[in-house]
């Protein structure tokens, strides 16, 4: 499967003790991170969604899923790996008290994978990694969830093209540190994360 996606995902503690059946939305929390986030601009609410259709957002849109625990943001400005694409990680690793927070970006088209990983609002890791390219940035710590894919680069094998599959890396880590299962894996509780209700928003 080609994923697309463009996510932010935080949670105070394990995520698998935050995501779980039940989760009750905030829809005037998300609302203040989105206009927290874009205060110049006009913010329309427009609807319920859920994760699944959040993941790659068109341009004009923001989606924003709000609970007491935990925290999810789609924004497709984060593919754009710049300053306002790093501010808006930023922002979302922030928003949640000593809350741990992964930034995951796919993209089919240029087959690659950016990840941030914070904690308590601090950045850790900043990976970004292409198929054609190979390792783009490398900065910080290495998680746990990639180390099997390191380690034929790190036993001297070049990266370019990048020798394991970036989409695999980025849902591997997504799993590990994001989640605590597949995100499009139901659990024997019911709960799937795809199926996590968001606020959708238009802006100008």
């Amino acid at each position: 499967m080609a994923w697309s996606v463009a996510l932010a995902c935080a949670s105070a503690g394990e995520p698998t003790e935050v995501f779980r059946p039940g989760l009750v939305p905030d829809p005037d929390a998300a609302a203040r991170i989105a206009r927290g986030l874009y205060p110049a601009a006009t913010l329309t609410e427009t609807g319920d969604t859920v994760l699944d259709f959040a993941l790659w957002p068109y341009e004009d849109e923001l989606f924003v899923g709000a609970f007491e625990r935990a925290l999810l943001l789609c924004d497709r400005r984060l593919f754009c790996l710049d300053d306002d694409a790093r501010r808006i990680a930023d922002t979302a690793a922030a928003a949640l008290p000593g809350a741990s927070c992964g930034v995951l970006v796919l993209h089919t088209v240029i087959r690659g994978c950016w990840f941030r990983w914070y904690t308590a609002g601090e950045l850790l890791r900043d990976v970004f990694v292409t198929a054609e390219d190979g390792v783009v940035v490398d900065q910080g710590e290495r998680l746990p969830a990639e180390l099997p894919f390191w380690r034929a680069i790190d036993a001297g094998a070049p990266d370019v093209p990048l020798p394991f599959d970036h989409e695999e890396f980025g849902l591997a880590l997504a799993e590990a540190h994001m989640f605590g299962r597949g995100i499009a894996d139901r659990g024997k509780d019911g709960f799937l994360p795809l199926e996590l209700p968001l606020r959708r928003f238009k802006h100008a």
